[in-house]
């Protein structure tokens, strides 16, 4: 494919990094993302996704806009309160890229529909603020091979690890099982700092970029953990664990499982 000079202009920042180059870029043309979740973490992976030129993205969310998301959803407006998130997102990402195929589905994920919705995606981003709908991702990228990146994010910590089938853990390593509803408490009930959001998600943008372009190092195997009061990273090994239920050996979860859900939104 070739790019029009409208194009080379566009991502003239990318084509020139020796890394990446006009190579990588095309690699991002053809590439596609769905990110579940269109709140704090998706809205500035959504961005930087259309802003790279990833030529198609879709964007999951079943939640309407609220006042109380503006504080660290930035896709979104004050005149957006009360739209449908995904419709809100996808607008807000053809602003920044028209060239950028977007697709909005305002739907919740369950295990009957999870399956078909990332099917046609090379790269998922885990943008969701629940135990259950982690799990939830986890588990159908594992079992239909499926790159993602799982990210959290709490009062003033975030975290974030990618899976690639075959290299390293997979969320269900490190964390077997959801904890009962309400043992964790949300974002809503907790709290947590606006701009914390915008880095572990545009993290997330970089971990899926890398991955679509064939560059760098991945988090694969490595948990990214980050302290906002300290301004503090620390990365940790995550070997995959042998007996883990989804992506072990002997794996006991052949099919996604919906487990129970607390009262929160869908997204952080």
């Amino acid at each position: 494919m070739a790019f029009s000079n409208e194009q080379l202009t566009r991502y003239s920042r990318h084509i020139i990094l020796k890394e990446f180059g006009i190579k990588g870029q095309k690699k991002l043309s053809r590439g596609s993302v769905l990110i579940v979740g269109a709140g704090g973490l998706g809205s500035p992976a959504a961005l930087y996704l259309a802003a790279a030129g990833v030529g198609r993205i879709g964007i999951v969310d079943a939640d309407d806009v609220d006042l109380s998301n503006l504080q660290r959803q930035i896709i979104h407006g004050t005149d957006d309160i009360g739209r449908p998130k995904a419709d809100s997102a996808r607008a807000g990402m053809l602003a920044v890229n028209p060239e950028t195929e977007v697709r909005a589905v305002r739907a919740f994920l369950n295990a009957g529909n999870i399956m078909d919705i990332i099917r046609d995606y090379d790269f998922i981003i885990d943008g969701t603020d629940n135990f259950p709908a982690k799990f939830l991702i986890n588990d159908a990228c594992v079992l239909s091979g499926k790159a993602f990146s799982h990210a959290g994010i709490l009062r003033f910590s975030g975290q974030l690890t990618t899976y690639v089938p075959g290299r390293g853990a997979c969320y269900r390593c490190i964390f077997k099982e959801p904890p009962p509803p309400e043992a964790v408490p949300t974002c809503r009930q907790a709290g947590v700092i606006g701009a914390l959001a915008g880095v572990v998600g545009s993290l997330q943008a970089m971990e899926a970029v890398k991955y679509l372009a064939g560059i760098g190092e991945v988090l694969a195997g490595a948990l990214l953990t980050y302290d906002a009061l300290t301004t503090a990273f620390r990365k940790i090994a995550l070997p995959r664990r042998d007996d883990c239920a989804v992506c072990g050996a002997h794996p006991s979860i052949t099919a996604p499982v919906d487990y129970a859900q607390a009262a929160c939104d869908l997204t952080a």
